[in-house]
């Protein structure tokens, strides 16, 4: 199994509040729905994301935009225009629903020409660090570098209600998330993570795919080197040349993420965490999970886990709400 593989098996988006959002050029719409990692899509038109730091970003006509969270940010057709409407967990469109809109569509201007598709995933969706650490916080793929094909039936499901339309467009999230992480990654420009470039046969490569397929194992230096059939020496000196750290301090930061999705994950005692990746104790992963996090693994698993989301309550077609 490949690492992307193995970080996106346990991704389930579960009950995502996936919409259309019509956009209209005098304000802009505030997402705020303190998802972990939020997909965005231009149907029509085109539109601004302006994350909580850093520059707006463009996103096109059948472009496919990753926001990374929980943060809230901003959508806009001018970047300059204020936020004048929001979505939330508790209101999907704050500003008003248009009579007759179909299906999940916010449309908060009546002469928008600008229509976006979101979908956000809770932090219940089996997202892991090590996925999320990889990522900017926006990411966009072009219609012209990766088409999108699942765009299109995101769109048409959307735009009605239908039985089971839920549990639909819950998967169709999933699968349009890879096809765009996969895009991204295989980008020269995007700087992939070691864990999911194309390995080779190198010694460097076979290395990290030691570590990735046996974290727990009592690694050292020289018994990597020995399984990767190069000297001590040799092996230090190519592996933080290629990678950026020496191979104890890689596998350190390989374990703690691994305990960081686990403890958020499941309800596995820290002891069997610890065991899991590579610990001798719980004291043990305590003591270098604080060093390198700054909390300890029970304060990350509390503050971690989101409180159970609230299903967003139906819209009213005929209602104006904050006009």
């Amino acid at each position: 199994m490949d690492s992307l593989t193995d970080l996106l098996d346990d991704v389930r988006a579960r009950g995502a509040l996936v919409g259309r959002t019509v956009l209209d050029p005098r304000w802009s719409v505030r997402f705020a729905t303190g998802s972990g990692l939020t997909l965005l899509a231009v149907l029509r038109g085109t539109a601004w994301i302006l994350p909580p730091d850093g520059a707006p970003v463009r996103v096109g006509a059948g472009d496919v935009a990753v926001v990374r969270g929980p943060e809230p940010y901003t959508v806009a057709v001018d970047p300059a225009s204020k936020p004048e409407d929001a979505v939330t967990l508790a209101d999907y469109c704050a500003r008003s629903v248009r009579a007759g809109a179909a299906g999940r569509t916010c449309d908060p201007g009546a002469d928008g020409d600008t229509v976006v598709l979101t979908g956000d995933y809770d932090g219940a969706a089996g997202i892991s660090e090590r996925l999320l650490e990889a990522l900017p916080r926006v990411l966009v793929i072009a219609d012209a570098e990766c088409p999108c094909p699942l765009l299109d039936v995101v769109a048409d499901e959307v735009a009605a209600e239908r039985p089971g339309q839920q549990v639909v467009l819950d998967r169709l999230l999933d699968l349009m998330l890879v096809s765009t992480l996969r895009g991204w990654f295989d980008r020269p420009q995007a700087r992939a993570p070691h864990w999911y470039r194309r390995l080779d046969d190198s010694p460097v490569s076979r290395a990290l795919r030691l570590l990735h397929d046996d974290p727990s194992r009592a690694w050292t230096v020289a018994s990597l080197a020995t399984a990767a059939g190069v000297s001590r020496a040799f092996l230090a000196r190519e592996f933080t040349t290629q990678v950026g750290e020496p191979p104890m301090a890689y596998l350190a930061g390989w374990r703690l993420a691994m305990a960081a999705d686990l403890l958020r994950e499941t309800d596995a005692t820290i002891e069997a965490i610890a065991r899991r990746v590579g610990y001798g104790s719980a004291f043990a992963l305590s003591a270098a999970f604080k060093r390198r996090r700054g909390l300890t693994p029970s304060h990350h698993r509390a503050v971690s886990r989101p409180a159970p989301r609230r299903a967003a309550p139906a819209a009213d077609p005929t209602s104006v709400r904050g006009a």
